[in-house]
């Protein structure tokens, strides 16, 4: 959660951060701030709400500064305000900070006894303060020796009026990225933060502490020891990370779907003999055929995708998959050893919860293979092998393509697990792929309804509630359908297993609730049909999303969306993509936030 952007170089500091931190918006704040080295002194400006409010403030003065550090706040300790807002000074340095310190009461009360007065309700306050205490002209000292004494998750970026020639940062579970540019250094949050001023960057990691000047970078691991680090030159480039004629990033990236798709599957296969590469180790290639259990471990949608991933991986490797939700499995009483394989899923790669789990499975002596949207990322750097979705940047909070890139990276994995266990011959391979292949294309005709859907849109926004019934790998649909409208668009809505309707649900249907059903062609197409008839006949509005050339559920649903025939198990990506455009429809004909809903961030980073 939260944004850092820090500059030095020759050009406007402020310019450089306040352009960084608009293209971190999508991980959702609710206040924002700037430090810049004026003249050799520190000049702060906060702001409570949007960025607009903060470039409101900054035109007020006539900066000339070309060193600075800024930061988006998602309030963690102490309420939105701007005495909360970041950046944070203690006599001559300035901070910022995205974690949460969670010692921070033991150490203020210990500042407050060296003199140390207090001015807001946050714990970054406190680490300003313990930087200051123990500064004797050499900020990254003070700053190794700060962070020693932190419990917690943290990204920090720290300036001096006193050595007004370096920026500095230190990291443990929050991300941060070096940006290195030509006579300019940068660090952030995330890639796309500095993307339209270098494509080479520099990943650091947990306990690092970096020295920025203008012309170089020092990273110090968390010993101290003078660290080198790998330059990686990222593909994206900034009109990637822009809306290119859209409404919204979340609609963008909803048309995108086809693009990454092909992006996330390209190489992966050879049609001619069935087979599936993945570039993963040898060891985790050597563990892969001793394991008899996985674990998929996620948060949000991703943990949605999980549940997709277990019918895959059961249906054609023939292994017991179990799904946690990331949050709930790191406090169980865990059976985990070298037999069993984890897979995590995360977009961002720094979900908090998710590498929580890594973390404790590894130590377990399990296996970790991690399917991830951003290279170099804490979750991917951490597992034993990695399987990148390619899906790009994902601006918009509310996740669409980082889903279905991760839907085809577990559909990929399960058939090289199929195909390694020799359990899926050549022929039915060749038939999978084939069929996977198709699925853009197909992507393109549910695309294509855009309009139709937009006016179904208009009739059901008003709505209070939503039910969402799914069976078989279309229940996961049904739960993600329900995220996707109530993150975006603040309607109730409920996903549920079709078959579990007559358990409790049914009590709910009337005239006025409208039931979004998923009803495609397949194994469980039938016992579909049955649940949109009890639905029907107690009154309620059935919305069906059913496979093209259906004469039946036209004649009993008040409504359809169509989308191509496919197997069953790659019906998934047709059907979520039907309510990801209704979805955004509600939200957008509601006129609300699109790409930065309520209350939300996009990578979730503490607990």
């Amino acid at each position: 959660m939260c944004g850092i952007v820090g500059f030095i170089g020759d050009s406007s500091a402020s310019s450089v951060i306040m352009d960084g931190l608009t293209r971190l918006e999508y991980r959702g704040y609710d206040s924002a701030g700037i430090s810049l080295l004026e003249k050799g002194k520190i000049e702060i400006v906060r702001s409570v709400g949007k960025l607009v409010n903060l470039q409101e403030s900054i035109k007020e003065y006539d900066f000339t500064a070309t060193a600075g550090i800024g930061h988006t706040r998602w309030a963690t300790h102490g309420k939105p305000s701007f005495v909360n807002a970041h950046p944070h000074k203690s006599n001559s340095l300035s901070i910022v900070h995205n974690g949460i310190i969670e010692n921070y009461l033991s150490l203020k009360e210990e500042l407050m006894g060296k003199g140390y007065e207090f001015h807001s309700e946050t714990d970054t306050e406190v680490i300003a303060h313990l930087i200051d205490v123990s500064y004797d002209g050499d900020l990254k000292g003070a700053v190794q020796g700060a962070v020693k004494r932190l419990e917690g998750s943290y990204a920090i970026a720290v300036i001096s009026e006193k050595e007004p020639d370096k920026l500095v940062f230190a990291r443990k579970d929050s991300p941060l990225v070096i940006g290195v540019g030509n006579g300019e250094m940068m660090a952030a949050s995330d890639i796309p933060a500095v993307l339209s001023r270098t494509r080479n960057f520099v990943f650091l990691e947990e306990g690092d502490v970096a020295v920025l000047t203008k012309d170089s970078y020092e990273i110090y691991d968390e010993n101290g020891i003078l660290a080198e680090r790998e330059i990686k030159r990222i593909d994206w480039n900034p009109v990637m990370a822009e809306k290119s004629g859209y409404r919204h990033f979340m609609q963008k990236e909803i048309f995108e779907q086809p693009r990454s798709i092909i992006d996330t599957i390209r190489g992966k296969y050879r049609l001619e003999t069935g087979d599936v590469y993945l570039d993963i180790t040898d060891e985790m290639r050597d563990s892969l055929e001793k394991i008899d259990r996985i674990v998929i471990v996620a948060c949000g949608t991703s943990w949605h995708a999980g549940l997709i991933g277990k019918f895959y991986l059961e249906r054609f490797a023939k292994l017991p998959v179990e799904v946690d939700i990331a949050s709930e499995f790191r406090y169980r009483d865990l059976v985990m050893n070298e037999r069993v394989l984890l897979i995590t899923i995360s977009q961002s790669g720094e979900t908090a919860d998710t590498l929580s789990a890594l973390r404790i499975v590894k130590k377990m002596g399990s296996s970790v293979l991690s399917i991830c949207n951003v290279v170099g990322s804490t979750i991917a750097r951490e597992s034993h092998s990695v399987i990148y979705t390619h899906a790009g940047p994902e601006i918009g909070v509310a996740s669409t393509k980082a889903f279905t890139t991760q839907l085809a990276s577990l559909f990929v994995f399960a058939l090289y697990m199929a195909r390694i266990r020799g359990l899926m011959g050549e022929d039915q391979a060749r038939k999978y792929i084939e069929e996977l292949i198709a699925i853009p294309e197909k992507l393109e005709k549910v695309l294509s309804q855009d309009d139709d859907i937009e006016e179904l849109a208009k009739t059901y926004k008003d709505s209070k509630d939503f039910l969402y019934l799914g069976r078989n790998v279309n229940y996961p649909i049904a739960l993600e359908g329900a995220l996707k409208l109530k993150e975006i668009s603040y309607i109730h809505a409920e996903g549920y297993p079709a078959g579990e309707m007559k358990h409790g649900p049914i009590a709910l249907i009337d005239k006025d609730l409208p039931v979004f059903v998923i009803a495609v062609k397949g194994s469980v197409y039938e016992k579909a049909v049955s649940n949109i008839e009890e639905v029907k006949a107690r009154d309620g509005i059935v919305i069906a999303v059913c496979t093209e050339g259906d004469k039946n559920l036209p004649k009993i649903c008040d409504h359809v969306i169509t989308v191509p025939e496919s197997c069953e198990e790659l019906s998934v990506f047709l059907t979520v993509t039907a309510t990801q455009i209704f979805a955004y429809h509600c939200a957008n004909l509601l006129g609300l936030d699109v790409d930065q809903p309520r209350n939300l961030a996009k990578s979730v980073t503490v607990e």
